[in-house]
């Protein structure tokens, strides 16, 4: 099969034959309608994640079951499926209480295990595997990372969310813009947008932010303290975790907000009793579990979310990830083998 591997950190992708990989016991294999280029894995190419390589990155996948292993139940060959990328042991208090993803031996599918940048991906589990139903691959598989990694951190911050509240969201990109949907779909809240991109600024608007704010502007903060009527924010959700947006995000918080880090930048900021509002609360959010990717599904399905993606053949593979680490990308770019 085709496969766009990459052989040493800091390199291009190579894109080349391999064997096509067999099922094993309780194993399915799955044929690749579309695998999202997430910025997780410029992290990955730079060795800033530790994986093996040659390493067959793409953990936002979905596809068609093409070869089922023995003992594997549940799907039928040919029906389309999305992969849940987080494969937990199964056995632990965590997994058994549904949050794979957080387990202590969790395997990313696409990262350290063989993903999606490839003909073909072999998936542990069926319980790694939704139904896809008549969703579009191409558009199907950002949800399982890029939606659904800020719908989980949004649930986290509802509770905070009641009438008269706002919301500030830094970063309006492949995920800041799931996000922002979430927000608006799922609270009352006002939602005020930072980012430094006038397309992303656009973009929000018209997938329903309450307003934009550039954080170039010298009165940025002003401008998000207002539209809070001066009393801060419930919540900011930062999707960018550099240093300069987690200051932003926690400044812009008011008595006993949250701050929810979600983005990888690797950024820090001093923390002590006087360096946040009184009783703030601060929490990072680290992708999601399989029952809320059902749910994002469902929501998918029903047409309430928007995807904005851009299509790319697998071989153009480098090409993306120069666009994507330029910030060029509008919404998620997705590879098709």
């Amino acid at each position: 099969m085709k496969a766009a591997r990459l052989h040493e950190f800091g390199g291009d992708f190579v894109v080349e034959e391999v064997p096509t990989p067999e099922p094993g016991a309780g194993e399915v294999r799955v044929r690749v309608g579309g695998s999202g280029a997430c910025h997780s894995d410029l992290h990955v190419r730079a060795g800033e994640i530790p994986v093996h390589l040659p390493a067959l990155l793409g953990h936002e996948n979905a596809g068609w079951v093409d070869a089922i292993g023995p003992g594997a139940e549940g799907f039928e060959i040919g029906e389309p499926v999305v992969v849940f990328g987080g494969w937990g042991c199964g056995r632990c208090r965590v997994c058994l209480g549904g949050q794979e993803q957080l387990c202590d031996t969790m395997r990313w599918g696409g990262i350290g295990p063989d993903g999606g940048y490839a003909d073909y991906m072999v998936v542990p589990s069926t319980r790694h595997l939704l139904a896809a139903g008549d969703l579009d691959p191409a558009l199907a598989a950002p949800l399982t990372d890029a939606a659904l990694t800020p719908y989980s951190a949004v649930k986290k911050a509802l509770p905070r969310l009641v009438p008269g509240t706002t919301a500030v969201l830094v970063g309006a990109g492949g995920l800041g813009q799931y996000g922002l949907q979430f927000l608006k779909l799922l609270s009352p809240a006002t939602v005020v947008v930072v980012d430094s991109s006038a397309d992303k600024r656009r973009l929000a608007l018209e997938l329903g932010a309450d307003q934009v704010v550039d954080p170039a502007d010298a009165d940025a903060m002003e401008q998000i303290k207002a539209a809070s009527h001066g009393e801060g924010a419930a919540v900011a959700l930062d999707f960018v975790g550099a240093d300069a947006t987690m200051r932003l995000g926690a400044s812009s918080l008011g008595p006993q907000g949250l701050f929810v880090l979600v983005g990888l930048a690797g950024g820090s900021f001093p923390f002590s009793f006087f360096s946040l509002p009184v009783q703030a609360t601060l929490t990072s959010s680290s992708w999601g579990s399989r029952n809320e990717l059902e749910e994002v599904l469902a929501m998918a399905r029903t047409g309430r979310l928007v995807s904005t993606i851009e299509r790319y053949p697998l071989g153009e593979i480098n090409d993306v990830f120069a666009r994507l680490a330029a910030g060029q990308v509008q919404g998620r770019a997705v590879l098709i083998p």
